[in-house]
């Protein structure tokens, strides 16, 4: 009887611990389920963001100071090229408008001393019409000729009178170099719109080139998880991925 009860004792011995799995087993069993879990429901995303750029911005950067545009799109390289023809035009613009008012003073200063002009009141055509004639005797006798009697002056408010002819001509040239000075801000205005208008195309060309070649590069995506195939070992995945 004895040898019967120990015979069953050693049976359920070598059984029982083939049937009961042992802590560190669970422990591990425990683990790789959270690590599934991970894997399967919270994958680890990390994702490039592409902030697509706009080309009215660009243009509007451009109309307000040509090169920034090139600056918002990211190639200011060739922007600045734009930006220093702006300033030098600019610079441009107001040494040729100096050089006009400069050269206007004098002719009107001139025309005070050596015409006997009153420069109070006085528009431009009348200061073009003193040097194309010795007095206002003549000019209105001219005008009463050709019955323009419409166009001649009182003789008392818009009085002159030149010396010589060679008075006339020397405020002439004064009074012309005067009005080619102020006639070539016309030519710098001009530049400084065209200069805005190409940066402006320039800038959208290159916004364009950066949507483009960004949107090929929109991100990549890297996600974690655990294989527990029933018939594999147990592993770790790691998926990267990209997008184009």
């Amino acid at each position: 009887m004895k040898k019967l009860l120990f015979l069953f004792l050693l049976i359920g011995s070598l059984i029982y611990p083939q049937n009961i799995p042992s802590l560190n087993t669970l422990r591990l069993e425990n683990d790789s389920r959270q690590l599934t879990s991970i894997g399967k429901d919270y994958p680890e995303k990390f994702q490039n963001e592409f902030h697509k750029k706009n080309a009215g911005l660009a243009i509007i950067y451009s109309l307000l100071l040509p090169g920034m545009g090139e600056l918002y799109a990211g190639s200011y390289s060739n922007g600045k090229y734009f930006t220093i023809a702006d300033v030098l035009l600019w610079g441009t613009y107001a040494g040729i408008n100096s050089y006009g008012n400069w050269r206007k003073s004098d002719y009107k200063a001139y025309a005070a001393s050596n015409g006997g002009v009153n420069n109070s009141g006085k528009d431009a055509n009348y200061y073009a019409t003193i040097g194309d004639y010795l007095s206002i005797d003549q000019y209105n006798d001219q005008q009463a000729l050709e019955r323009n009697f419409a166009q001649m002056y009182d003789a008392k408010q818009y009085y002159w009178k030149w010396n010589t002819n060679e008075e006339r001509r020397t405020y002439r040239e004064m009074w012309t170099s005067s009005e080619s000075a102020f006639n070539s801000l016309r030519f710098v205005a001009g530049a400084l719109i065209l200069n805005r208008i190409v940066s402006a195309i320039n800038a959208v060309r290159l916004v364009s080139a950066f949507n483009k070649k960004q949107s090929t590069e929109l991100g990549w995506n890297l996600s974690v998880g655990v294989n527990d195939s029933p018939t594999l070992p147990t592993s770790l995945i790691l998926n990267f991925q990209t997008k184009f």
